[in-house]
């Protein structure tokens, strides 16, 4: 069997018994024939590990970059892995190299960055009040985006200090709340929430009653941010970042933030650390220049 029909009856089957989105198959397409036409459409039998090795470094040698290598080694792979489940090639699969995901710090903001960015907000508005009222329990609890969006006012309990969240696969968890956050969302829910008619259960809305959505939160934050003249790429899980970033700084054990995330593994938890640990670094060099100064 040649390459190229191997590779139709591949995509037959992500198709039929996988249920892959067309788009996914034709993104999956394109990289399998540009695969075939670098091995020159040989027999599945001849082909080596080093076809794929060979095939990404040509890639590479044109400048193509570290995430789209990733893609197409591992569709590549995905492709190999399927023939030998099958019995139809005999690779040893971990002779196939695929370079790794490149893995980006997450940026995050400090105290200082965080105050000025809740004090540009004008909470004498009703879209501004909604607004700090959703950025102040996102940063206060650590709330993931698509949590903050659909957190329920039955959630929230004023008077215990805590909201209750439904997380990745319906995973609930407490969290306290700041008192901060907790004086916003009084003078919110007062003010706004609870003179919306709406039938949603969700605690932030628009004054006519529609859930607010990711892209709302995504441009606000980023506005708000250019108002605070805050250069930094953030986002609304900056402040999810800079929650678990904060607390470590400030002594809080790993294995609480955790929960406090979420997490169901501690190794996500601990990316905070490297962000904690550079802040250290940065506070040490400070240090050392100033005394140097001195001298």
């Amino acid at each position: 069997m040649k390459t190229r029909e191997a590779i139709e009856e591949y995509l037959t089957y992500l198709i039929t018994e996988k249920g892959d989105a067309l788009n996914t198959i034709e993104a999956y397409q394109k990289d399998l024939y540009a695969f075939c036409d670098s091995i020159q459409n040989k027999d599945i039998q001849r082909i080596q590990s080093k076809d794929l090795n060979d095939h990404l470094f040509v890639l590479e040698s044109k400048g193509l970059k570290n995430a789209s290598l990733v893609r197409k080694g591992t569709v590549i792979k995905g492709f190999l892995s399927y023939l030998k489940k099958e019995g139809k090639i005999d690779l040893v699969l971990s002779d196939l190299y695929v370079p790794k995901k490149e893995k980006h710090l997450p940026t995050y903001l400090n105290s200082q960055e965080i105050e000025r960015l809740f004090s540009v907000i004008p909470i004498q508005e009703e879209r501004g009040l909604l607004d700090l009222a959703l950025m102040e329990v996102s940063f206060a609890c650590g709330l993931r985006v698509s949590e903050a969006c659909s957190l329920r006012k039955d959630a929230l309990s004023l008077t215990g200090g805590y909201i209750k969240v439904k997380g990745k696969r319906s995973k609930e968890r407490l969290i306290p709340i700041s008192q901060d956050a907790l004086s916003i969302l009084q003078l919110y829910y007062d003010n706004i929430r609870k003179n919306i008619k709406s039938k949603s259960p969700n605690l932030f809305l628009h004054s006519n009653g529609k859930n607010i959505s990711r892209q709302y939160f995504f441009l606000r934050i980023k506005k708000y941010a250019k108002d605070a003249g805050i250069e930094k790429e953030i986002s609304p899980h900056s402040l999810r970042h800079s929650f678990a970033t904060l607390l470590l700084e400030n002594g809080a054990h790993l294995r609480s933030v955790q929960e406090l995330l979420g997490h169901s593994d501690i190794k996500t938890t601990q990316i905070y650390t490297h962000l904690s640990h550079k802040k250290e670094q940065e506070v040490y060099e400070e240090s050392m220049r100033r005394k140097n100064r001195v001298d």
